[in-house]
């Protein structure tokens, strides 16, 4: 649509540009193929890997992993569904869908909130990435020592040369829009299927052969996990519910924008398809291949490698360990440009639709990644990563399905969510309830667990469950509340 097409239709400039109005028929090119394909390209990465194979150890053995993961995809589908169809029904992004709760300006929060988030994945992305770079340049004795004698930035000369490289090439790929993004991972998410397959499959010849067995020592397990911040033994019910409230977790991001990508959907059967083939069916067989290639990795060269760029460089053929490493690295730029490139180029774009492009958007979270990098806040534990990143974004996503599923019955009246006097302007464009609701559930789910000892040890591990819980439960009561106080007027 043509700025007098806005206009004509009540649109307010400060609400609207080009990336943020909602999708014309033209622009519903995405079938389940696509869609698909935004989960190959999310979870086919290099953080991916190392985040199943972090929770195949809490497991204590295959079975308990498989069983832990699927029932974990099971509940990521369910709950990616639900917002998948509120982007393909709408055709409007997520800060914009945020307006029918928050009201126009207050989605600005939620916005700004899943813009920083991004932002800090953007750099954990991009960081793994890059380190698949180093461990195959390192295999050069020149390379190393440079490697080992060149340091700025708290990292050496050539972590940080290969950050900024790869850091640059993802700015690229996003250049010409969102139907580069999907030819992009139509190809990029498939590609990374074919090393980690060769990888498994390479690393089971060289070990003798497969066993569904652990292979691994409990006192050997206990040591890598001893930091993880999980109750319990490997393996034991306590440990198991753990790895499947992370593996949840991992996703929380998503759960709020993808509605990015299902705006584009051709059809809510679409969504269906590729969310049933891309979530659970590839996540499990992505898990077992995480699994398979960690056992392997240990019986041949007798410990622990949880990174799979750290297993290609040990390759003997070089050609080899060079094809994984830049097929890690591609599959790792997929996963940015669709999580958190796109997520936080609308969510800035939104908070100045005039001014900020959807480019201009991406850019500005690219420039604050490359700011963190030298902080690197992402190393460490991956499920403490994951945890502490995830809660934020529970009560958002709770008031938000709480608002469209049950207050507004998935009835959206789209063009009012770019109208500045519309009906989502509430209190001059904030809505009151939703913002305490929210405020509420990250309360519980981010401040208490991770900066007071006020609740036990364990509840951060679940703290993005108790924010949708307690997010969109305070939500229903504070919409609820004169609803019922009316009614008991009326009898009375």
């Amino acid at each position: 649509m043509s700025l007098s097409d806005w206009t004509a239709r009540g649109y307010s400039p400060a609400l609207t540009n080009e990336d943020l109005a909602p999708t014309t028929p033209a622009q519903r090119t995405w079938g389940a193929f696509s869609i698909f394909n935004v989960w190959t390209s999310d979870v086919h990465s290099l953080w991916g890997y190392f985040l199943a194979a972090s929770l195949f150890l809490l497991c204590g053995s295959f079975l308990n992993f498989i069983l832990a993961i699927g029932i974990g995809s099971l509940v990521i589908y369910l709950l990616m569904t639900l917002v998948g169809l509120a982007g393909a029904r709408t055709g409007v992004p997520y800060p914009v869908l945020a307006r029918a709760s928050f009201g126009v300006w207050g989605a600005n929060f939620p916005a700004v909130i899943r813009a920083i988030v991004a932002c800090f994945w953007y750099g954990a992305q991009t960081a793994a990435a890059s380190g698949a770079i180093v461990a195959l340049l390192t295999r050069s004795p020149e390379i190393m020592a440079f490697h080992k004698s060149v340091h700025f930035l708290g990292h050496s000369g050539l972590e940080v040369i290969c950050y900024v490289v790869v850091w640059a090439l993802q700015l690229l790929i996003i250049q010409h829009g969102m139907e580069t993004v999907r030819r992009f991972q139509d190809w990029a998410g498939p590609g990374v299927w074919l090393a980690m397959l060769v990888l498994a499959i390479g690393l089971v010849v060289k070990a003798g052969g497969f066993s569904f067995a652990s292979g691994i020592p409990q006192d050997v397990l206990l040591e890598k996990t001893k930091d993880a911040g999980v109750p319990g033994v490997p393996g034991s019910f306590a440990s198991l519910m753990a790895v499947a409230a992370i593996w949840i977790t991992y996703f929380a991001a998503l759960y709020l924008n993808f509605c990015d990508f299902t705006r584009y959907a051709k059809s809510e059967a679409a969504v269906r398809k590729g969310n049933l083939w891309g979530l659970p069916v590839n996540l499990l067989l992505f898990s077992l291949v995480a699994g398979v290639t960690t056992i392997a990795a240990y019986k041949v060269y007798g410990e622990v490698l949880i990174h799979p760029d750290q297993i290609s460089a040990r390759f003997d053929n070089w050609l080899l360990a060079a094809i994984a490493a830049f097929t890690f690295c591609i599959a790792t730029l997929g996963i940015n440009v669709v999580a958190n490139f796109v997520s936080a180029a609308f969510d800035i774009s939104n908070t100045f639709p005039r001014r900020i492009s959807f480019n201009r958007g991406g850019y500005i979270a690219a420039a604050i990644a490359l700011v963190l990098y030298p902080f690197a806040p992402w190393e460490g534990s991956a499920a403490g990563f994951v945890g502490a990143v995830g809660s934020t974004m529970g009560p958002l996503f709770g008031v938000i399905m709480v608002d469209y599923y049950l207050i507004a019955r998935r009835q959206i009246r789209v063009d009012e969510l770019y109208r500045e006097h519309g009906m989502y302007r509430y209190q001059g464009g904030w809505h009151v309830k939703a913002l305490v609701a929210a405020g509420v559930g990250i309360l519980f789910s981010t401040l208490l667990p991770n900066f007071t000892n006020l609740l036990p040890t364990w509840w951060g591990l679940y703290g993005w469950f108790f924010g949708v819980a307690i997010g969109g439960a305070t939500y229903w009561g504070l919409r609820m509340l004169p609803e019922v106080e009316s009614e008991l007027t009326r009898r009375a």
